[in-house]
């Protein structure tokens, strides 16, 4: 059976940031955190009804450029101590910095096989990071056709790639369904192929970010899929809810319940 969990960042936005978490644990979800407020943190970590299932691993910085990875794994290390604090055990990696639209800022290296290999040698260093910290990091891959050009591994292949060559239980794919579905499309088999390498799965409808249900993507086999391959890991909710996030908390429920 999966875990599910929910995206604070994308429902209830109307709440203030308590609230959203509590409303999403109080709904029997797990919560994800890619935002959060300081002064909520002891809150989160004092209540027994509230798990936080992943939130962002990185700070400032870039994986693929070599001026940028000692910053990277700075932020890094800022991530785990707040990982701690609130019990969280999963952490998302993007190559670097985004800004408030999600639009690449980054360094990138100009040279590909710069980029490459300074990515695996920052990947290793997360992984030894992760050993001593029992935690996982789940690279996510993201689409350069609609929210974030210019993101260096856009494609699910990238990742994989990627995570291979590493070779650490400590170094995941975060396979972002919506994304693999703008970007490359063809999800069921990229679920297939990357089985063995997945930490985390996020889901939303296509087009529109919008929750399952609501667009072109088949989630109800989706579900079946995940389950043929034996994933029983999180399945979060990192969709913008049409109207009611209650109403999309509920259909998300139905399909992967």
């Amino acid at each position: 059976m999966f875990r599910l969990s929910v995206c604070a960042g994308t429902v209830l936005t109307d709440l203030p940031f308590l609230d959203r978490v509590r409303r999403i644990a109080e709904r029997g979800f797990v919560v994800d955190l890619w935002g959060w407020e300081e002064e909520a943190l002891d809150a989160i970590a004092a209540d027994p009804q509230i798990e936080i299932g992943a939130i962002a691993g990185w700070g400032p910085g870039s994986m693929v450029h070599p001026d940028g990875v000692d910053a990277f794994i700075a932020g890094a290390v800022e991530q785990l101590a707040l990982a701690a604090r609130i019990g969280c055990r999963h952490l998302a990696l993007a190559t670097g910095e985004l800004d408030q639209n999600g639009q690449v800022v980054h360094p990138i290296a100009d040279h590909p096989a710069t980029k490459w290999i300074t990515a695996y040698k920052c990947l290793g260093r997360l992984a030894e990071l992760a050993e001593a910290h029992d935690v996982v990091y789940n690279l996510e891959l993201l689409n350069t056709k609609v929210d974030h050009p210019g993101y260096p591994f856009p494609r699910v292949e990238d990742g994989l790639r990627l995570v291979t060559e590493v070779g650490s239980p400590r170094i995941k794919l975060l396979l972002d369904l919506y994304h693999a579905q703008v970007e490359e499309g063809n999800v069921i088999e990229l679920i297939r192929r990357t089985a063995s390498h997945v930490g985390y799965v996020h889901v939303a409808d296509v087009p529109g970010r919008h929750e399952p249900g609501t667009g072109e993507m088949n989630y109800r086999r989706v579900a079946d899929v995940l389950r043929e391959i034996g994933y029983t890991g999180y399945v979060g909710l990192e969709a913008f809810p049409i109207e009611d996030s209650y109403e999309a908390m509920d259909r998300f429920r139905e399909v992967f319940s």
